[in-house]
C-alpha cells in the first residue's frame, strides 16, 4: 500500500492539518475530522521493533537481562509486522537507538526505514514520534554517560542540570529522537529502594528544583520532557519494585507530588509517565483522580500522558483490577493515558469495537489523539516539508561523547562528591607534608568504571547482553585515575571481594598490600543492574542498608592492620557507615559518578579538586534502624526515649565538608509580621574563613510551630551555591512568600495558615548557626494552582562590617 500525496487534497490544495501558517489546535482538530475511529486509535499506540528478546550468543540463555520489567514475557508483541502494526497510523516508535548497540548513523539509519514504513503503509501517512531514554545522558552506545541522578542532587546546582540537559537534548534531536523519557522525580522515601539512584534526593524542594531545571534544558533543546513516575512509586512498602503504596492522600500531596506540578508551571513539561504502584490500592495507571481532576483540571496540564512500560497491561496481569488487557486499555484510557508503552496491546483496536457497542465514549479517544497530535504538529512532524532524512540530518557529524560533553560531566562529577569527613588523612597532597609513596588501592569499585555508572546508563543497561563490546566510552577506573593523580607514589592493588557474595578468600592478599603501604584507598558500594543482577538499579532492592556482600568486613579488616584507610563509598543509595567512620582515616561518599568520575574522585582525595558535594540524601548510622529520611515530624525524629530506635543519622541531609571553612551568620529578617499573602526575605552574611577558594552551599529551612497537623521538623524552603575566595564574604537573600509554607490540611485542601514560622539558615540540616521567627497574620488561606513554588535567592558581595548574630528573632 501507498500513501496518497500526504500534503495536498486532490483539487491540489495544501491539506489544513499541514499548513504551518494556521494555528496548531485549527491544524489538530482539521487532522481529527479528516481521520477515522480506527486511525484515531492507532495514534494511541506504539511500536519496539528491538524487543525481540533474541540475545546474542555469547549471553547465558538463562540471563535474560531484561531493560525493562518483564520484557521477556512480552516479547511476543515484538514479533508483529511493522507494515501490520502501523496499518492505522502509530503514535511512538520505541527506543531505535536504546535497545542493541548501534552508532548515530546505524540508529538514523533505522529511524529513517521506520519512518518510511509508517508513512508508507498507513492511509495519511503521519510519522511516529520517536522517543528514548536519557536518565544518565542519552541512553545509546558510544554517548556520554553523566552521573546518576542522586549524584545531580549532591551538585545542589540547577543551572549545571540544566546545562547538562540541553547537552543531552541536543544529541537526541541530531539523530531524529523527540522525546527523553526522564527526569525521574520520585522523592526517596525509603533508601533499600533500588531505583534511589535514579532520583535527585530525599527532599521535595531539591528535587523539584534540579528536575525543573532538567527540564528545562531538555525542552530548549527541542525534545519533549517526560515527568517520571506519576505518582508515589519512590514509596512502596518494604521498598520493594511495584510494591503498594500505603499512603495517605496528605503525604502524597505534600511529599511527592510538589515536583512534578513545579516542573510543568517551572520548567514547561510536556510529558508525564504514570507510576507502576498503586496507592491505597488504587493503581496510578486507572486513577482518574491523579491523571485527570489533579493533573489536568487542577494544574493545568496540557501535554501528553505516556504509560511507563507495560503497565496498561499490568492491570490485568499484576494489579488484578481488570479481567484482560483489553479491559486494562479501556481503564488506562478513561482514566487519563494517552499513548501505550513500549508496544501496543491495551489500546488495540478493540477499542473501536467498544466505540460501536456503546461501551467507550468516542470523545475519550479524540481527547487522547489530541493531544499526541498535538506534540506532533508542534515537533513538525506534520508540515509539508518533513521528511525522514531531514529529521535525522545532524547524525552524520554529531559527535555524541564530545569533549563539550565530557566537560560538562566531569564538572558534575566534581561538584557531586561529597567530602563526608577529612579526617587527617585529606587531602592526600597538601603544603608542608609529603605525598604517600605507597598506596594500597582496595575493594570491588577500584577497577570497574561500570560502579561509576546507573542502571540506566547504556553501559549497564544494555552491554552486558553484548560482553565483548566493551563500555563504548572511554571511563577510566579510580585505580587508573589515581596512578595518574599520584605519579610519584607507587600504586598496588588488590580486590579484596567482589560486590555482594560472601567470598572472603582474597582478603588475606589485600590486607597485606595494606600493611606495607603508607596509605590505603578502600574503594567499596554498588554495581548497578536491572532486576536483580546488580547491588542498585531498577528491581535490584536492599534488605537492609549494611554494604553488600562482605564489603563492611573488608572495611573493617583493613583498618586492624594499622594503615590508615580512607573509604570511598561509590553508591547508588546511602549505606549505613556507622561501623566504619571511627575506623576510616577518611570518608568520601561518590554517587555514581559517570565516565569522569574517576579523575574526579582522585582530584578530591588528592586535593586538585576542592569538595563541594552536599548529601541529597542522609548516610545512616546503622542499617536497619532508620531508614527514613530527615522530613519528619517530630515523633518521627528523636522522640527522647519513647523508642529504643535512635534515628539520628551518621551525616544528615545537606551535609558536605570542604578543604576550606566557612561561617554563615549576621542573620537578617526584613519582617516580624506577614500577612498570609506576603512576602519576607532572610539574608545571611557567608564568609571563606579558611585558606582555599571553595563553594558552601547555603540552605534555608522552614517550621510550622503550631499546625492543624503535624508538620516537618524543619524542611528545606531555599538553597544557593557560594563560591568565595579565601577571606571573602557574600550576602545571600532569599525572598520567601507565604505560600512556600503551604501544606495539605485535614480536608484535603491546600492552606496558608497564619502563626509562627522558625526560620534556620546554614550548611545542613543539622548545622544551623542562624535561626529566627516570622508571625503570618490574617485569615487562613486556601491556595492551589499559581502559587509561589519556588524560593528566589540573591547573592552578592558583602558589605560593611559584620554584626556577628545567628540569631534574629522577630528583627
Amino acid at each position: 500500500m501507498t500513501a496518497p500525496d500526504r500534503t495536498h487534497t486532490a483539487d491540489g490544495t495544501l491539506r489544513a492539518w499541514q499548513d504551518p501558517a494556521l494555528p496548531v489546535a485549527d491544524r489538530v482538530e482539521a487532522l481529527l475530522a479528516e481521520m477515522t475511529l480506527e486511525e484515531k486509535i492507532g495514534q494511541l499506540g506504539s511500536r519496539w521493533i528491538g524487543n525481540d528478546m533474541q540475545a546474542p550468543e555469547e549471553v547465558e540463555p538463562d540471563n535474560a537481562h531484561n531493560v525493562a520489567p518483564m520484557q521477556d514475557v512480552f516479547a511476543a508483541s515484538g514479533t508483529v509486522p511493522i507494515e501490520e502494526a502501523v496499518r492505522h497510523g502509530l503514535g511512538h516508535l520505541t527506543r531505535v537507538f536504546g535497545s542493541a548497540p548501534v552508532t548515530a548513523v546505524e540508529g538514523a539509519a533505522e529511524v529513517v526505514r521506520l519512518q518510511r514504513e509508517v508513512v508508507k503503509h498507513s492511509r495519511l501517512g503521519i510519522p511516529a514520534l520517536v522517543h528514548e531514554e536519557c536518565l544518565t545522558g542519552f541512553t545509546t552506545y558510544g554517548a556520554t554517560v553523566y552521573p546518576a541522578a542522586i549524584a545531580w542532587g549532591a551538585t545542589f546546582d540547577p543551572e549545571l542540570v540544566e546545562r547538562m540537559a540541553a547537552a543531552i537534548g541536543r544529541d537526541m534531536r541530531a539523530v531524529g529522537a523527540h522525546q527523553g523519557l526522564s527526569p525521574v522525580l520520585d522523592v526517596v522515601r525509603d533508601y533499600r529502594w533500588g531505583r534511589v539512584e535514579e532520583t535527585m534526593g530525599e527532599d521535595p524542594y531539591l528535587v523539584a528544583t534540579l528536575g525543573a531545571a532538567y527540564v528545562r534544558g531538555l525542552e530548549n533543546a527541542g525534545v519533549i520532557a517526560t515527568l517520571k513516575h506519576f505518582a508515589g512509586y519512590s514509596a512502596s512498602r518494604a521498598a520493594r519494585n511495584h510494591g503498594p503504596v500505603p499512603m495517605g492522600r496528605r503525604e502524597l500531596m505534600d511529599v511527592i507530588l510538589p515536583t512534578f506540578e513545579t516542573a510543568i508551571a517551572e520548567g514547561g513539561a510536556r510529558s508525564v509517565m504514570n507510576s507502576y504502584s498503586d496507592v491505597d490500592g488504587v493503581p496510578a495507571a486507572a486513577d482518574p483522580w491523579l491523571l485527570t481532576e489533579l493533573l489536568r483540571d487542577e494544574w493545568g496540564f496540557t501535554g501528553t500522558v505516556v504509560s511507563d512500560y507495560w503497565a496498561v497491561p499490568f492491570l490485568a496481569t499484576m494489579h488484578q483490577v481488570a479481567a484482560d488487557t483489553d479491559e486494562a486499555g479501556v481503564q488506562a484510557l478513561t482514566a487519563g493515558i494517552d499513548v501505550e508503552l513500549p508496544d501496543t496491546l491495551g489500546f488495540g483496536q478493540h477499542l473501536a469495537e467498544r466505540v460501536r457497542r456503546g461501551e467507550l465514549p468516542e470523545e475519550l479517544v479524540d481527547r487522547a489523539a489530541r493531544r499526541l497530535l498535538t506534540q506532533k504538529v508542534q515537533l513538525g512532524l506534520l508540515d509539508p516539508d518533513w521528511t525522514p532524512e531531514g529529521a535525522v540530518a545532524g547524525a552524520d557529524t554529531v559527535d555524541l561523547d564530545s569533549p563539550g560533553n565530557r566537560a560538562l560531566a566531569r564538572e558534575l562529577a566534581e561538584r557531586s562528591i561529597v567530602l563526608l569527613d577529612a579526617g587527617d588523612a585529606l587531602p592526600l597532597l597538601r603544603e608542608g607534608r609529603p605525598g604517600p609513596r605507597r598506596v594500597a588501592v582496595v575493594g570491588p569499585c577500584a577497577d570497574d568504571p561500570r560502579t561509576f555508572m546507573g542502571c540506566y546508563a547504556f553501559p549497564n543497561h544494555v552491554l552486558p547482553r553484548h560482553p565483548k563490546l566493551g563500555l563504548g566510552v572511554e571511563a577510566p577506573a579510580l585505580l587508573d585515575a589515581l596512578r595518574a593523580e599520584l605519579p610519584d607514589a607507587e600504586i598496588v592493588h588488590e580486590r579484596g571481594c567482589d560486590w555482594r557474595d560472601e567470598d572472603r578468600s582474597g582478603f588475606a592478599a589485600a590486607l597485606a598490600a595494606a600493611r606495607e603501604s603508607d596509605l590505603c584507598v578502600a574503594v567499596v558500594g554498588d554495581l548497578a543492574g536491572l532486576f536483580g543482577q546488580g547491588t542498585s538499579g531498577e528491581g535490584c532492592d536492599a534488605e537492609d542498608l549494611r554494604l553488600p556482600g562482605v564489603q563492611e568486613d573488608l572495611l573493617v579488616a583493613l583498618a586492624s592492620t594499622g594503615t590508615p584507610v580512607v573509604v570511598v563509598v561509590v553508591s547508588g543509595r546511602p549505606y549505613a557507615l556507622g561501623r566504619v567512620r571511627d575506623r576510616a582515616a577518611a570518608l568520601v561518599q561518590a554517587f555514581m559518578p559517570g565516565e569522569e568520575g574517576g579523575a574526579a574522585i582522585a582530584g578530591v582525595l588528592s586535593g586538585r579538586v576542592q569538595p563541594s558535594g552536599k548529601l541529597p540524601v542522609q548516610i545512616p548510622r546503622t542499617p536497619g534502624g532508620q531508614p527514613g529520611t530527615y522530613l519528619q515530624p517530630p515523633l518521627g525524629s528523636d522522640s527522647h526515649g519513647i523508642s529504643n530506635l535512635d534515628p539520628t543519622p551518621l551525616f544528615p541531609f545537606g551535609h558536605g565538608a570542604s578543604y576550606t571553612t566557612f561561617e554563615v551568620g549576621d542573620l537578617e529578617i526584613s519582617d516580624s509580621e506577614v500577612p498570609t499573602d506576603g512576602e519576607f526575605t532572610v539574608s545571611v552574611r557567608v564568609r571563606n574563613t579558611g585558606g582555599r577558594t571553595g563553594e558552601e552551599v547555603v540552605q534555608l529551612y522552614l517550621h510550622d510551630v503550631l499546625a492543624q497537623v503535624t508538620r516537618p521538623v524543619r524542611q528545606l524552603a531555599g538553597f544557593a551555591r557560594v563560591r568565595l575566595e579565601p577571606g571573602e564574604s557574600a550576602r545571600a537573600t532569599f525572598a520567601v512568600h507565604a505560600d512556600r509554607t503551604a501544606f495539605t490540611g485535614r480536608d484535603l485542601r491546600r492552606i496558608v495558615e497564619p502563626g509562627d514560622i522558625e526560620v534556620f539558615v546554614g550548611t545542613s540540616a543539622s548545622d544551623l548557626p542562624c535561626r529566627g521567627r516570622v508571625r503570618l497574620t490574617g485569615p487562613l488561606r486556601h491556595v492551589g494552582r499559581g502559587r509561589r513554588l519556588v524560593t528566589p535567592v540573591e547573592v552578592r558581595p558583602a558589605a560593611g562590617p559584620e554584626r556577628g548574630g545567628t540569631d534574629a528573632a522577630q528583627s
